[in-house]
């Protein structure tokens, strides 16, 4: 047997392990101290956990609770997946969070889940959790993945709208300042959930996807302005010049360069033809 390949890194401090494996190799029975939420990425894998034997297909999301003993086997020849394993201080706090403070522990009760839209989830947590910032979106992908495994019904929100449209405003006011989740829910009198769903409600977008947005407008203004990109990104508030041209084209197709050219030849036609009409 080859038993394959196998990449772990350990994330912001340690609190967050990712582990990606292509391997035929079958499991003996052992146990984890984090909670583990992964993605079948190829192939299929049968498992006995404490909640029961099961099999998970490419797709399928598959979870592991604190000390839960279990073991994993191909089912064919290879199989791939990729891990976040998440120290259960992090999870009980988002655990609290999502039941507005009422308990802090609780189990994943499904080994397995073939939901598309939790699996999608579960990418942008990765990433986030992959990413150099560590606290730039991670609170909110990881909310919305445990909000999304744990089922729980979302806490009450109203009469918040004033508190939320403050802190709309404030990111509205310096889009390129640090507008932290955690400090947000804070200033709102809020959990970081509830400042999360509230946020969505109104905008449609959540702070972190809100924040970017009005980045990226003051951006373009400071393209349109003829800055160099460079200094346009770190004005607008984006780690570099790279963060800028990810969130250009994530959201409009095109680079910032190419937003830039577009600025320069329409200057160029409009002085050409104030020229021409001048004379």
């Amino acid at each position: 047997m080859s038993f394959g390949n196998f990449r772990v890194r350990s994330l912001h401090d340690g609190a967050i392990t990712a582990v990606d494996a292509y391997s035929d190799r079958s499991f003996a029975r052992h146990a984890h101290d984090e909670f583990g939420v992964g993605l079948v990425t190829s192939g299929a894998q049968r498992s006995w956990s404490g909640r029961g034997a099961v099999e998970a297909a490419c797709g399928a999301l598959i979870t592991v609770n604190p000390g839960e003993v279990h073991d994993g086997m191909p089912i064919g020849e290879k199989r791939s997946w990729s891990m976040l394993y998440i120290q259960a201080p992090l999870i009980c706090e988002i655990m609290a969070d999502l039941t507005d403070g009422r308990t802090a522990n609780r189990e994943l009760h499904q080994p397995v889940v073939a939901d598309r839209a939790l699996a999608c989830r579960f990418v942008r947590a990765r990433r986030a959790a992959l990413r150099a910032d560590p606290a730039r979106d991670l609170d909110e992908e990881l909310l919305a993945l445990f909000d999304g495994l744990t089922g729980t019904p979302p806490p009450s929100v109203r009469g918040v709208d004033r508190r939320i449209l403050r802190l709309r405003e404030a990111i509205d006011d310096d889009p390129a300042a640090q507008h932290r989740l955690p400090a947000m829910a804070t200033q709102a009198g809020l959990s970081r959930f509830q400042t999360l769903r509230a946020f969505s409600r109104l905008t449609g977008l959540t702070p972190h996807a809100y924040i970017m947005q009005r980045r990226i407008d003051l951006a373009r203004r400071l393209i349109g302005r003829e800055m160099p990109l460079a200094e346009a990104a770190i004005e607008a508030g984006f780690a570099d010049q790279s963060h800028m041209h990810r969130g250009f084209v994530a959201r409009y197709g095109y680079t910032p360069g190419q937003y830039a050219r577009a600025h320069r030849i329409r200057a160029a036609i409009s002085y050409k033809s104030g020229a021409i009409f001048s004379h």
